[in-house]
Protein backbone atom coordinates (compact mmCIF):
# COMPACT_ATOMS: atom_id res chain seq x y z
CA UNK A 1 0.00 0.00 0.00
CA UNK A 2 1.53 3.34 -1.01
CA UNK A 3 1.51 6.35 1.27
CA UNK A 4 -1.09 7.95 -0.97
CA UNK A 5 -3.67 5.23 -0.50
CA UNK A 6 -5.79 5.91 2.51
CA UNK A 7 -6.11 3.24 5.14
CA UNK A 8 -9.44 2.87 6.90
CA UNK A 9 -9.77 5.26 9.83
CA UNK A 10 -10.26 2.31 12.14
CA UNK A 11 -6.82 0.94 11.24
CA UNK A 12 -5.17 4.26 12.04
CA UNK A 13 -6.91 4.72 15.38
CA UNK A 14 -5.36 2.35 17.91
CA UNK A 15 -7.25 1.56 21.08
CA UNK A 16 -4.29 2.97 23.05
CA UNK A 17 -4.82 6.36 21.42
CA UNK A 18 -8.47 6.71 22.42
CA UNK A 19 -9.45 8.48 25.63
CA UNK A 20 -13.21 8.77 26.02
CA UNK A 21 -13.32 10.45 29.40
CA UNK A 22 -10.83 13.31 29.49
CA UNK A 23 -10.94 16.82 30.81
CA UNK A 24 -8.78 19.70 29.70
CA UNK A 25 -8.03 23.03 31.32
CA UNK A 26 -7.36 24.77 28.00
CA UNK A 27 -7.14 24.35 24.25
CA UNK A 28 -3.41 23.66 24.48
CA UNK A 29 -3.96 21.08 27.21
CA UNK A 30 -6.50 19.36 24.93
CA UNK A 31 -4.01 19.42 22.03
CA UNK A 32 -1.29 17.93 24.26
CA UNK A 33 -3.67 15.12 25.21
CA UNK A 34 -4.44 14.42 21.54
CA UNK A 35 -0.69 14.44 20.89
CA UNK A 36 -0.08 12.10 23.83
CA UNK A 37 -2.34 9.53 22.16
CA UNK A 38 -0.18 9.66 19.02
CA UNK A 39 2.98 9.46 21.12
CA UNK A 40 1.63 6.46 23.04
CA UNK A 41 1.50 4.37 19.87
CA UNK A 42 4.90 5.51 18.61
CA UNK A 43 3.53 7.47 15.65
CA UNK A 44 5.39 10.68 16.51
CA UNK A 45 8.32 12.20 18.37
CA UNK A 46 7.46 14.47 21.29
CA UNK A 47 8.49 17.50 19.19
CA UNK A 48 5.39 16.97 17.04
CA UNK A 49 3.12 17.94 19.93
CA UNK A 50 4.71 21.40 20.06
CA UNK A 51 4.18 21.63 16.30
CA UNK A 52 0.48 20.83 16.83
CA UNK A 53 0.25 23.85 19.13
CA UNK A 54 2.22 26.00 16.65
CA UNK A 55 -0.26 25.06 13.93
CA UNK A 56 -3.20 25.90 16.19
CA UNK A 57 -1.69 29.31 16.97
CA UNK A 58 -1.65 30.15 13.26
CA UNK A 59 -4.76 28.31 12.00
CA UNK A 60 -7.59 26.95 14.12
CA UNK A 61 -8.38 23.28 13.62
CA UNK A 62 -11.88 23.68 15.08
CA UNK A 63 -14.21 22.04 12.56
CA UNK A 64 -17.64 22.75 14.01
CA UNK A 65 -20.00 20.19 15.59
CA UNK A 66 -17.88 20.34 18.78
CA UNK A 67 -14.88 18.81 17.01
CA UNK A 68 -11.28 19.89 16.49
CA UNK A 69 -8.65 18.05 14.46
CA UNK A 70 -5.27 19.24 15.73
CA UNK A 71 -2.23 18.29 13.65
CA UNK A 72 1.33 19.50 13.26
CA UNK A 73 2.89 21.98 10.90
CA UNK A 74 4.55 20.86 7.67
CA UNK A 75 7.89 21.70 9.28
CA UNK A 76 7.26 18.90 11.79
CA UNK A 77 6.92 16.14 9.18
CA UNK A 78 10.24 14.60 10.26
CA UNK A 79 8.72 14.07 13.73
CA UNK A 80 6.10 11.72 12.22
CA UNK A 81 7.08 8.05 12.21
CA UNK A 82 3.81 6.62 10.92
CA UNK A 83 0.29 7.70 10.01
CA UNK A 84 -2.04 7.57 12.98
CA UNK A 85 -5.08 9.10 14.61
CA UNK A 86 -5.85 9.75 18.23
CA UNK A 87 -9.22 10.63 19.71
CA UNK A 88 -9.85 12.42 22.98
CA UNK A 89 -13.38 13.01 24.20
CA UNK A 90 -14.07 15.81 26.66
CA UNK A 91 -17.57 15.13 28.06
CA UNK A 92 -17.63 18.55 29.77
CA UNK A 93 -16.20 20.32 26.75
CA UNK A 94 -13.15 22.56 26.52
CA UNK A 95 -12.99 26.20 25.43
CA UNK A 96 -11.27 26.26 22.04
CA UNK A 97 -10.82 29.93 21.27
CA UNK A 98 -14.45 30.64 22.12
CA UNK A 99 -15.88 27.41 20.68
CA UNK A 100 -16.79 24.39 22.76
CA UNK A 101 -14.92 21.25 21.75
CA UNK A 102 -15.97 17.82 22.97
CA UNK A 103 -13.86 15.73 20.58
CA UNK A 104 -10.28 16.25 19.47
CA UNK A 105 -8.85 13.98 16.79
CA UNK A 106 -5.07 14.20 16.65
CA UNK A 107 -3.59 13.48 13.22
CA UNK A 108 -0.07 12.40 12.37
CA UNK A 109 0.69 11.69 8.73
CA UNK A 110 3.76 11.35 6.56
CA UNK A 111 3.95 13.14 3.21
CA UNK A 112 0.47 14.39 2.29
CA UNK A 113 -1.40 11.67 4.13
CA UNK A 114 -3.05 14.17 6.45
CA UNK A 115 -5.14 15.49 3.57
CA UNK A 116 -6.74 12.09 2.98
CA UNK A 117 -7.21 11.63 6.72
CA UNK A 118 -8.81 15.04 7.10
CA UNK A 119 -11.20 14.39 4.25
CA UNK A 120 -12.18 10.98 5.64
CA UNK A 121 -12.78 12.44 9.08
CA UNK A 122 -14.63 15.44 7.68
CA UNK A 123 -17.00 13.08 5.86
CA UNK A 124 -17.92 11.44 9.17
CA UNK A 125 -18.18 14.71 11.01
CA UNK A 126 -20.31 16.47 8.40
CA UNK A 127 -23.05 14.01 9.25
CA UNK A 128 -24.60 15.67 12.33
CA UNK A 129 -25.98 12.34 13.60
CA UNK A 130 -22.59 10.63 13.38
CA UNK A 131 -20.84 13.64 14.90
CA UNK A 132 -23.34 13.60 17.79
CA UNK A 133 -22.93 9.85 18.22
CA UNK A 134 -19.13 10.25 18.37
CA UNK A 135 -19.44 13.07 20.91
CA UNK A 136 -21.61 10.75 23.03
CA UNK A 137 -19.58 7.55 22.49
CA UNK A 138 -18.65 5.97 25.80
CA UNK A 139 -16.97 2.81 24.50
CA UNK A 140 -14.18 2.13 22.04
CA UNK A 141 -16.53 -0.27 20.24
CA UNK A 142 -19.00 2.55 19.56
CA UNK A 143 -16.20 4.70 18.14
CA UNK A 144 -15.01 1.93 15.82
CA UNK A 145 -18.56 1.14 14.69
CA UNK A 146 -19.15 4.76 13.71
CA UNK A 147 -15.85 5.05 11.87
CA UNK A 148 -16.21 1.62 10.22
CA UNK A 149 -19.57 2.53 8.76
CA UNK A 150 -17.74 5.38 7.01
CA UNK A 151 -15.00 3.06 5.72
CA UNK A 152 -17.62 0.79 4.17
CA UNK A 153 -19.41 3.65 2.40
CA UNK A 154 -16.45 4.21 0.09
Amino acid sequence: MSDNESKPLTELLAEASINLDASATSRDDAIRQAGAGLLAVGAIDAAYIDAMIDRENSVSTFMGEGVAIPHGTLAAKESVKSDALSMVRFPDGVDWDGNEVRLAFGIAAKNNGHIALLSQLATVLMDPEKAAALRDASTVEQVYALLESEDEDE
